[in-house]
């Protein structure tokens, strides 16, 4: 789960928190960025239903990246931003709720790696060709996001190129 780190209206962090919450009573586990906003009410929606969550920070150690108090296992990376990708690629799916530069970044770089996407009031995207991209979902609730979320999961997720390039053949 992406999405706005410090979210101007309360109704993302509500978003976030419903989505949490739903992938934890579905059984999945809630990874995040670890830190505030839309990460923070995410992992709050999944550690109140009994869920389990993962934050990976850009710090090296919780002195100088703390985890926001719903983050169950804190995985400092040291890598600043570029912990983006690591979020990324530890995915099946990406929900991005809201969002800045950052949430566009992680958005792109999933769809770069063949990661489905799902949007709830977050980018919207339209190719410069004008052709569809298959593995971006927008959502207008948080129920239809985690649902098609689990949908994309169960349908094997990753398509598309692993070698870097827009050819869109399947290298796995």
């Amino acid at each position: 789960m992406v999405g706005d780190g410090a979210p101007q209206t309360g109704r993302l962090a509500t978003l976030a928190r419903e989505v949490g919450r739903r992938l934890a009573e579905a059984g999945t586990v809630v990874l995040t960025g670890g830190r505030g906003g839309v990460m923070e009410a995410a992992s709050r929606g999944a550690r109140d239903a009994g869920g389990r969550t993962v934050g990976i920070l850009p710090g090296a150690s919780a002195a100088e990246s703390p985890p926001n108090e719903a983050v169950e296992l804190a995985l400092f990376t040291g890598l600043g931003q570029a912990r983006n990708l690591v979020l990324v690629l530890s995915s099946s799916v990406v929900i991005a709720v809201g969002g800045g530069w950052g949430t566009l970044s992680e958005i792109a770089m999933a769809l770069k790696h063949g990661i489905p996407v799902v949007t709830l009031e977050s980018w919207t995207l339209e190719r410069p060709d004008g052709a569809t991209e298959p593995r971006l979902v927008v959502a207008s609730t948080a129920q239809e996001a985690v649902a098609r979320a689990l949908e994309l999961a169960a349908g094997g997720g990753r398509g598309g190129s692993d070698r870097g390039d827009d050819s869109g053949q399947a290298t796995r």
